[in-house]
């Protein structure tokens, strides 16, 4: 829709303040990061405007939805009205290559490439028991620790999987550089823009550098030992890991759209590090804290996890992605731990046009900000939202899947690999509780810039776990 002069689109813009010069209601934005509700900034407004209003972040002009259908016709669009918004600081890491900033038929081919990658039977079969391996072994060292960071634990366990899904890169040196060169790449994504030595930019970008000659490395391995012929490569690589599905990708694409595809490959490999990394053993980490404060839920999730348990024993077979997947009131203890920590907690766009959304226009060039974690914790959609409630999921209406609910992104960017997150966390769930007994120290949740534990949430646990009395 085309407005005639600027009048007539200053007034159907959303109400809202735009605070300070330059600066707008960015210090306040960030404040209430660092308290118990940090959806108080958003709260605050909605109850001055309304569910969709404006403001001015990050030298931006922005408008703010907290309305579940404005935010899925956002998220659902299709690249050619909203396209990914982000601060200069990632965009300066990513590059123009990046899959979080491509749209079109690009994107759409990458993003359905993994997506059916980590939901291939066979990946299931051999991660399922790539996790267990992993989160046995984790826990095993925990025996001898009087106290164990949970925090800590989980970012190593996910990060070893992780990298092993993407590039097959097992533990060992190379595996404790890597980590090493990504945990400086990632202290970059939100830091001032500035790219001068000695800056956190220009350190990450370095590091960036460094871990693509690394993956460039395991890719040319990779190539030479698939096959010397490289016209025939959508044939002889099947997808054993990410790496594999983009370099078959490539493959597929036409000649103009070639340039460049290892350091294509490397960038986004090290991308999709970023969200698997920092959210699943957070998810994890929260999920403990949560278990911990609410004896009731955490017998029943251990009543549940032992009733596997047991049947396993007594069949003889092992475990299967769909075991883990069929403990209901697991899932459940995931969803609600996502719904109060989401650690995704809005997803930004920017208008590559004047749109209009049930009566509010969107002015070309303006980013949207679409809360998740204000519609997770509104009173309208969910009763009491700042109890831990896993029952809530049981109820009538309250599902995992609409748009109240949507730690995942939505539309054309939901996660790919969502079941493959909640895989990770009922897999560690479950042998924690078959295994061990623990006390959580008093810990809190700090919101900014990413949602982490402020005492990486330290526990004392047991030798001998629930399943001495099974």
């Amino acid at each position: 829709m085309k407005y005639k002069n600027m009048e007539d689109i200053r007034s159907r813009v959303p109400n809202g303040c735009s605070g300070w010069p330059f600066i707008g209601e960015t210090l306040e934005f960030i404040a209430s990061s660092y308290t118990s509700k940090p959806v108080s900034f958003m709260l605050k407004r909605k109850s001055l405007y309304g569910k969709v209003f404006r403001t001015h972040l990050l030298g931006k002009p922005v408008i703010v939805s907290t309305d579940p259908e404005i935010n899925k016709v956002v998220l659902q669009n299709h690249g050619n009205i909203f396209i990914p918004s982000y601060p200069k600081s990632i965009t300066e890491l990513f590059g123009e290559s990046s899959i979080l900033r491509m749209n079109g038929a690009l994107h759409k081919r990458v993003h359905a490439s993994i997506g059916r990658f980590l939901k291939s039977p066979e990946l299931k079969v051999q991660i399922t028991r790539d996790i267990e391996n992993s989160v046995k072994m984790s826990l095993e060292k925990w025996k001898h620790s009087s106290l164990v960071y949970i925090q800590d634990q989980t970012n190593q366990l996910t990060f070893e999987i992780l990298v092993k899904v993407l590039m097959s890169l097992g533990p060992g040196e190379e595996m404790e550089l890597f980590k090493k060169e990504y945990k400086e790449f990632i202290k970059g994504l939100i830091c001032l823009p500035i790219k001068l030595p000695g800056t956190q930019l220009y350190k990450s970008l370095k590091a960036k550098e460094r871990l693509q000659r690394m993956i460039r490395k395991i890719i040319i391995e990779r190539l030479s030992n698939k096959t010397h012929d490289t016209d025939n490569l959508s044939a002889t690589i099947y997808g054993s890991d990410a790496i594999d599905v983009l370099l078959r990708d490539i493959n597929d694409r036409s000649e103009a759209d070639k340039c460049q595809p290892l350091d294509f490959i490397a960038g986004n490999i090290i991308e999709m590090m970023v969200p698997g990394e920092d959210s699943v053993p957070m998810v994890m980490t929260l999920a403990v804290k949560y278990l911990s404060d609410n004896p009731v839920a955490l017998k029943q999730l251990v009543d549940e996890n032992m009733e596997l348990k047991g049947q396993k024993a007594n069949s003889g077979n092992s475990y299967a992605w769909t075991d883990y997947m069929s403990l209901t009131f697991t899932q459940n203890v995931i969803s609600e731990t996502l719904r109060m920590a989401n650690i995704i907690n809005a997803i930004w766009r920017q208008a590559t046009e004047d749109v209009e959304i049930k009566g509010y226009l969107i002015p070309k060039g303006w980013c949207v900000l679409a809360s998740l974690t204000s519609i997770h914790m509104d009173e309208q959609n969910y009763e009491n939202p700042y109890d831990f409630d896993p029952w809530r999921w049981e109820k009538k209406g309250i599902v995992a899947s609409s748009n109240t609910f949507s730690p995942f992104g939505g539309g054309q960017r939901l996660c790919p690999g969502l079941e493959f997150s909640r895989l990770e966390i009922s897999i560690f769930l479950h042998h924690l509780v078959i295994t061990y007994r623990w006390v959580a120290e008093k810990d809190e949740i700090v919101y900014f810039p990413t949602v982490k534990m402020k005492q990486k949430l330290p526990i004392s646990v047991t030798n001998h776990g629930y399943d001495d009395e099974s």
